[in-house]
């Protein structure tokens, strides 16, 4: 099933512009698919991605450097942290090395919910299973290349 069947468009100015659509097209899809696993914990993906971020940092964190890696870099970080501590899933403590901020840490739930998630990881995997790992590699290197030059312009 080609992008051309699921919008219902059979022209396109140039396969450049019928990559970015489908960029943008395959990208929504995958975060409708991944989004309702997480629904079924009342979490969303931004919430999951800072939940992952902590859960992979040696140390706390400040809003500021998780927004940095982010993977939605448009995000109100420090809103999305705050719906996290009314949830009690991760904790605001002082930073001690710079009192204009806040370090962000874990708590005991929040590592209890990532570790009922991991159990999802195989049902997200699913969803791409028909790619082999070659193909899945040589996208992930065009889609790097496609950012770089983004950059640069």
């Amino acid at each position: 099933m080609g992008i051309e069947k699921d919008i219902q468009q059979t022209t396109f100015r140039n396969e450049f512009q019928k990559l970015g659509i489908n960029l943008i097209y395959t990208a929504n899809w995958l975060n409708e698919k991944i989004g309702q696993v997480l629904a079924t914990e009342k979490i969303t993906q931004q919430q999951y991605n800072i939940l992952r971020i902590l859960r992979g940092s040696e140390c706390p964190l400040s809003t500021l450097k998780i927004r940095e890696r982010m993977l939605d870099k448009m995000s109100d970080t420090s809103r999305i942290v705050d719906r996290l501590i009314t949830k009690g899933l991760v904790e605001k403590t002082a930073c001690l090395s710079d009192k204009r901020l806040v370090d962000i840490t874990l708590s005991k739930n929040g590592i209890q919910l990532l570790e009922k998630l991991d159990k999802f990881n195989d049902q997200i995997d699913a969803i791409l299973k028909g790619i082999h790992e070659k193909e899945a590699s040589t996208v992930n290197q065009i889609l790097d290349k496609l950012r770089e030059v983004g950059a640069k312009k």
